[in-house]
């Protein structure tokens, strides 16, 4: 959230004590926005909100807004970060249609990487992961360094072969098929709007499907690592 914006919300208003939910999402959704979710905290008295993929705090007369942390003494466990996780695994998985998958394998062990075609870690990650055995990879194209990105993400998605055309292009620089006069980016498009929605500002970005995130390359090795690792672990 903007500090403008949030200074604003801070300054707002107070509501009748004890307020329920429809009236905390009535008094801040016009300063917030769309508001996702509300539910109450683990704190009495404190309730939780999620707008545009964020986790903020109210209290139950709109007196406080807390945009931070929220962190269990007791098991020192980062509340907000794992509702952040979360919400990240739900938009991600509501989003797979937009992605290129390949499997690797039975595909049991399961990433999701953001990528721009003309990343050079990217590329790196592309040609490690023809290394791996049984893994499912969701690559959603994120085209942020320039023009040239965005033809050819156009020309890998709209390929009749997505998988294909994308591990040749990242492993051994065959070139792509002309992009169709007509072909549906929708999905495209989604995938930056999803990027967007997580925040990612580079390539690649990796999530496992318990939820972590690592921005950043990582080598084949220690994502088989993580794989291995038990959960929560």
């Amino acid at each position: 959230m903007k500090l403008p914006l949030l200074a604003a919300v801070l300054a707002c208003f107070s509501l009748a004590a004890n307020a329920d939910e429809a009236e905390i999402r009535k008094a801040f959704e016009s300063r917030l926005g769309k508001i996702e979710k509300i539910a109450k905290s683990p704190i009495p008295g404190l309730w939780e909100i999620v707008t545009e993929g964020q986790v903020l705090y109210v209290d139950d007369k709109g007196t406080y807004l807390l945009h931070g942390s929220l962190v269990e003494v007791k098991t020192l466990r980062n509340l907000t970060a794992e509702r952040m996780r979360d919400i990240e695994k739900a938009l991600i998985a509501g989003s797979l249609d937009a992605a290129i998958k390949q499997v690797r394998g039975n595909g049991k062990n399961v990433i999701m990487t953001f990528e721009d075609p003309n990343c050079g870690f990217c590329k790196k990650l592309a040609k490690e992961i023809q290394s791996m055995k049984d893994v499912t990879v969701y690559t959603f194209l994120l085209p942020v360094l320039g023009e040239d990105s965005v033809k050819k993400s156009e020309a890998i998605w709209c390929a009749p072969d997505k998988s294909k055309a994308w591990v040749d292009w990242m492993t051994a620089g065959k070139a792509l098929p002309p992009t169709p006069a007509k072909c549906d980016m929708a999905g495209l498009d989604k995938s930056r709007q999803l990027g967007i929605k997580l925040r990612i500002n580079g390539t690649p970005a990796i999530f496992f499907a318990s939820g972590e995130r690592v921005p950043g390359y990582v080598p084949a090795a220690e994502i088989e690592k993580r794989f291995a690792a038990p959960a929560g672990g």
